[in-house]
Order: C-alpha cells, then structure tokens, then sequence
C-alpha cells in the first residue's frame, strides 16, 4: 500500500512519563525541526535515555517563519508540495481541515502540536547550540554544547544529526563576471513581496522557491526577470481536482513505475517551453520534481519575463548568455544550498558538493554510532522519512535490530548509490534522492530483517548495539 495517513491513523496522546531505561545506550540529537522530533519521538517511545540540543526557542525549523535559531528559509507565501496526508507522520494526522497543501504556519502549527501530543517538549533544550562533535577514544562521541548555562561537554554512545540542510545558502560559484549596483539576496533570506514591490527584480534558479518569488515579483514588482540555465518540468498540484501526489504506487515497484507517473504528470500539465523557459534536457523524472500553480498565468500575462542563463553582471542590469538583457535593481539566486555541518570537522565528515554516501542515507559504516537523520531529498516529504529513520535507530539502540556485516552493508549502499546516480541527472540537488515509497518499503524490509538477524544473534561486548563492526 501507498503511504496516505488518515483520521483514524492517530495515536493516543502521552499523557505520563515514558520510562527510560538507563542500561541503554544514551543519544544526543541535534535540531528540533520537523526530522529531530521524528527523532525525539521514536527514542522516547523506545525508553532511550538522550538529550535534544535545538539552538532557538521554538520547534519546527525551517517552517518558522523568522525562527529565532536564524536558520528558517521560510517564506509569507509558503506551502507545502506535497500533500497533508502524504506529509504527515504516520500516527498523527494533520488537522481535517487543513487544505489540501497547508501553509507554513498551518505546519509550524501541526508540529508544535506533535510535540505536545507526544510529551516531548521538556525532553527538548532550547537556545543551545551544539558546537563540536568528536569521537573520543573509546568509541563514544563528545558533544561540546553552549547555551544560557555557558558551555559544558557531555559524552553519549549515539549521536543522532537531524540539522537540516536547506539552511546554508549556495551561491554561484565562481562568481558571475562584471559588478553589480543593485542588491543581491539569495532565497535563503527572502521573506515577503515587500521586499520585490516597485523593482527590477531579476529571479535566477529553477527549483520551486524560484517559481515562487518570480510569480509574486510578477504581482509586485516594476519588472520580473525568471533566468534559468537548465530547463525543469513544472507539475501541476491538481489532477482532476484531487492532489496530483495521491495518486501513489506501492513501495515495491521499481523505480520506472514512479518514473512514469512523473512522466504523465508532467504530459498533462503542458511544456512550460511553450512560454519561454527552457527546454529540460532531461526526461520527467530524472530530476527533483518542480511544482507551481502560477507560474504559466504569470508567463502568459507577461508579468514575468523568461530568460536563459546568467552571462555577467553590468552595473544595473543583467545580461544573459543568448546576449540580451534586463534592467536589475535586485537579484534573487535561488541557487540551492550546502549540506554542512558547523559541528563536525571536515576530516570525520566531509560532505564536498553535496555528496554525503550514506546506507540507507542513515548510517556512515566509517562512524558506528552516528546517524544522520532527514539527510535526503525524496520524491515526496521528508518526514515520514525521517520517523522511519528515527524508528530504525531507536531499534538499532535498544538491540531489537542488528546489522549486517560492514562489508556487505558497503556493497548494499554502493548498489544504492549507483542506482540513484542512474535514476537523476548529476548535480547537487540530485546527491540525496531517493523515491519517497520505495524507501519507506525498503528501509521496512531491512528493518525486518534486522530484527530476524537480533533474535539469533549476541551482541559483542562492549559494542553499540546494532552498529556494524
């Protein structure tokens, strides 16, 4: 069956303290956004003693608006893209009477509320920064933290890191030739069609916060520019009047199958090339699908005008690569984002173009006890994923799931890592791509599996349970 929480899918509430079990391996989690409370939550349920280290006040990450953290790329306009009960975790429903694509303070809500549901909220320290993961001799991980109390390290067996990563901007690189007069934001730091109202504004990037701000500057703005130098498929978030993403196929099919869904979506919705944009040089579903509601009404009323890639800048205006070019007084770069981790030294983790190779984008074989949770881009919502993952490790920590041997655990990430590399095109945003229900379907299985391999087997002295050797 597809994923698709419904009403009745809803846990009962924690309403008294779940016990800890202190003989289990103790867990750090770093963030409380929608994938460190999935976290939270499964090694609560699970009896795992741990610590959630969240550095602003509120919980929800990116779908806070102006998070105090500083890290939210949230926006007024902002939805989801996919859809509630394909978003939602799977024992908490979002509210009925939500629409179809809730708005980002509907979901910032949904998540305080799944909080507060699960008794989580004191298990989370906020206003706490973690400054430096270490490995410590004996195998344990050293978590260096600063909050109002000052800065103190603490030793746990797991670390569990769930920082996101659409919070550190990637701008272009090198930079395009020539200088600039105006103002340059990257998308990171757009916030509301005030900031576009009576400019020249010039969008550059083809992903959905690009299709987003270029429609609203088309409402606002002197003039719009949307500069893309490779063509995207635009879907359509409706298909017949229902959203377009339930209609969802079983886990187990092989990747073609959704493949081809994205390739009906994208027929039925028409060829965004006819309007101007460019001319995708890939097929549907070979990229990270792009969705918009708006984009063709603003193309075809002129209100934004399409343009190819960025050539160089001159003074107040852009010139593109077909030699033409526009009067620019501000240039948004929806350009995309780093995954970086602030906390971890470079010669341990070394995430360089986005390339992080991960078993099931959860486990570094090299690092035994250190996760990584909400750390890929499905064709879908990341939450579900990160329960899932967060569900894994909690079995992982209490040793009702054992691991294969590494070696076989590296050949089974490589298959992963090269069918994933022939599914997408190359690029950044492809580096963490997976198909929303064949992971679910298959993280299952190896959950399974796992817990068939703990019934039969004993736990190395001394060893992180679970833990590949």
């Amino acid at each position: 069956m597809a994923y698709l929480v419904k009403q009745r899918h809803r846990a009962p509430a924690v309403t008294s303290p779940v016990p800890v079990d202190p003989s289990l391996p103790r867990a750090c989690v770093i963030g409380a956004g929608s994938s460190g409370i999935a976290a939270a939550k499964a090694l609560a349920a699970a009896g795992v003693p741990f610590d959630c280290f969240e550095a602003g006040s509120v919980v929800g990450g990116n779908w806070v608006q102006d998070n105090p953290n500083g890290r939210s790329a949230c926006y007024e306009t902002l939805e989801i893209n996919t859809s509630g009960p394909r978003m939602a975790y799977s024992d908490f429903p979002m509210p009925a009477d939500y629409p179809a694509y809730a708005r980002h303070d509907q979901v910032a809500a949904y998540f305080d509320a799944y909080v507060d549901h699960f008794a989580l909220r004191d298990r989370i320290t906020f206003d706490t920064t973690v400054v430096d993961v270490s490995r410590a001799a004996d195998r344990t991980w050293l978590v260096r933290i600063e909050g109002p109390a000052g800065e103190e390290t603490r030793t746990y067996d797991a670390v569990l890191v769930a920082n996101g990563h659409h919070w550190d901007p990637r701008w272009p690189e090198p930079a395009y030739p020539g200088t600039f007069d105006g103002q340059q934001i990257h998308a990171h730091d757009y916030r509301s069609a005030e900031q576009l109202r009576g400019r020249d504004v010039v969008v550059v990037g083809s992903g959905n916060s690009a299709l987003d701000i270029a429609v609203e500057a088309g409402k606002v703005a002197r003039s719009t520019v949307l500069s893309q130098r490779r063509g995207q498929w635009v879907l359509r978030k409706f298909f017949l009047g229902r959203p377009s993403d339930q209609a969802a196929l079983p886990g187990w099919l092989p990747w073609w199958a959704t493949a081809l869904k994205l390739r009906i979506g994208a027929l039925t919705s028409g060829n965004v090339t006819r309007l101007g944009l460019p001319q995708p040089r890939h097929a549907p579903g070979q990229s990270h699908p792009v969705q918009s509601e708006g984009i063709r009404s603003a193309l075809r009323s002129g209100a934004v005008t399409p343009k190819p890639g960025v050539d160089r800048l001159e003074g107040d205006h852009v010139v593109f690569v077909d030699g033409s070019s526009a009067p620019a007084d501000l240039i948004v770069w929806a350009t995309g984002y780093r995954v970086s981790f602030p906390f971890l030294d470079p010669s341990l983790v070394d995430a360089r173009d986005n390339d992080l190779p991960l078993w099931k984008r959860t486990i570094h074989p090299d690092l035994p006890g250190l996760y990584f949770i909400g750390l890929l881009q499905p064709v879908g919502a990341v939450m579900p994923l990160a329960e899932a993952q967060g569900v894994w490790v909690a079995e992982t920590l209490t040793g009702r799931y054992v691991a294969p041997p590494t070696d076989e655990v590296r050949r089974r990430m490589a298959a992963d890592h090269e069918r994933n590399r022939r599914q997408f095109y190359a690029s950044p945003r492809h580096t963490m791509e997976v198909d929303f229900d064949h992971y679910l379907w298959d993280l299952d299985r190896e959950r399974r599996r796992g817990a068939a391999r703990a019934a039969t087997s004993r736990m190395p002295s001394g060893a992180v349970p679970g833990t590949p050797d």
